[in-house]
Parts: C-alpha cells; sequence; structure tokens
C-alpha cells in the first residue's frame, strides 16, 4: 500500500474545524497508521486543539495519488483516514507541535471504484517498494523510451487499441505496470503484470524487458501514433 508507512510520496491535505490545510512536506505516516503532523505553534489547528473538550478533534486527512506522467485525468486514487487529531506529546520546539491523527475510517477511492478499507489492513500493509523512484521511473519510460510503451501494447487485446491516440505509463508498482490508452473522448487503461513482483527499483528494467519479449512474439497491431 503506497500510503501505510514512512513518508508519502504526495502531498495531502486536512480538514478539522470546518478549515482545511495544505500538509506537504508536514507529514508522516507511521507503521499503526497513524498520521504526523508538524505544525507551527501559532497555526489555527493548533490552536482549536488547545481549546478542544478532552483534547481532541474530528478531523480528516486525504493524500491525492497523481500520476507524474501528462496524461488526461492524472488523479489515480484518494485516500480518505477520519478520526481523532490530538497532540502527540512530542513536540520538536517552542515554535512547532506534532498533532497525531488516529484513524477510526479509511477509504480509497478511485476512478472505478470507492470502498472502505480496514483498520488491520492499514496497519499491516507494508509500503510498495518502488514508492520514491516510481516518478523518475515513469517519466523516464514517458520520455525516453516511447518505442517500448508503443511495443507493450502488443498484449493488450485488439479492441482496447481501436482508436486510440496515444499510449502513455500511468503507474508503477512491484506487481506491474499500467498504461494509459486514451481516445478522442475517453481513456481506458492497461494493467500489465510482471512476470514476478520486484523487491527494488533496480528490477523494473528485467520485467519490462520481459514483458517486451512476450510482446514481440504477438502479432504485430497497428502503429500508435507517437505522444506530441
Amino acid at each position: 500500500m503506497r500510503y501505510a508507512s514512512g513518508r508519502t510520496r504526495d502531498g495531502g491535505r486536512f480538514a478539522t474545524h470546518g478549515l482545511r490545510y495544505d500538509l506537504v512536506g508536514l507529514h508522516s505516516v507511521n507503521a499503526r497508521g497513524q498520521v504526523r503532523m508538524r505544525l507551527q505553534a501559532d497555526s489555527l489547528p493548533a490552536a482549536h486543539l488547545a481549546c478542544a473538550p478532552r483534547g481532541a478533534l474530528a478531523a480528516l486527512v486525504e493524500f491525492t495519488d497523481i500520476t507524474p506522467v501528462a496524461v488526461r485525468d492524472r488523479v489515480r486514487a484518494r485516500v480518505t483516514l477520519s478520526g481523532r487529531l490530538t497532540r502527540s506529546g512530542q513536540d520538536t520546539g517552542a515554535d512547532e507541535v506534532d498533532l497525531r491523527l488516529d484513524a477510526a475510517r479509511a477509504t480509497l477511492a478511485t476512478p472505478e471504484t470507492r470502498v472502505r478499507v480496514g483498520l488491520d489492513e492499514l496497519v499491516l500493509a507494508e509500503p510498495d517498494p518502488l514508492v520514491v523512484d516510481e516518478g523518475s521511473l515513469l517519466t523516464h519510460l514517458a520520455d525516453a523510451h516511447r518505442d517500448a510503451v508503443t511495443r507493450l501494447t502488443r498484449l493488450a487485446d485488439p479492441w482496447l487499441l481501436h482508436g486510440a491516440v496515444r499510449v502513455l505509463p500511468l503507474a508503477l508498482d512491484r506487481h506491474g505496470i499500467t498504461l494509459r490508452c486514451e481516445y478522442a473522448r475517453n481513456q481506458r487503461d492497461l494493467r500489465l503484470p510482471f512476470p514476478a513482483p520486484v523487491r527494488k527499483a533496480s528490477q523494473v528494467g528485467e520485467q519490462i524487458q520481459l514483458l517486451l519479449s512476450a510482446a514481440r512474439a504477438c502479432p504485430k497491431r497497428r502503429h500508435l501514433p507517437a505522444r506530441p
């Protein structure tokens, strides 16, 4: 799971007391699924929390997962955690406070579906090993290996490519790569599982080559236009 622990790859927002705040570079998610936020001591959230009954506020945090490649509809998913916001007791100094959100509910929304994630699943999930390197790997593939992306489309069913004007890499994780097929008015995604899961970024190239080898054995499809 991309947000299971450690620093999240993308920024986020949290809302409490009717107000919303950006969390870019100000938060982390620990192994217990708790969101830690480091804010200025004179910030409005800190002030509201200081006056809150029993030292807690209802709050939610939302993470938006955006592909680094310039495709249509770049939002791949949104993760929302809602629960109680408190002081963690680990303030870093007089100018900052450390807040903690203990989640009571978690949801995952994608363009296709919205599901509730069990808190035990959230706590036990491990971060994907490509979470730090995915952005650079995808942009390199899109910018320097457009011919390879085109060859990978041979693994798709022919109907998926009918009317497609371009195909770009959308997502990459330990289990495979997802391509975005764009048409004149809409788009569809093509998921290509790796022959074997990867454990680190250095193994991605080998798995892509195995997919390309499988693609070469497939009948040729029509040539897709290069990305403008």
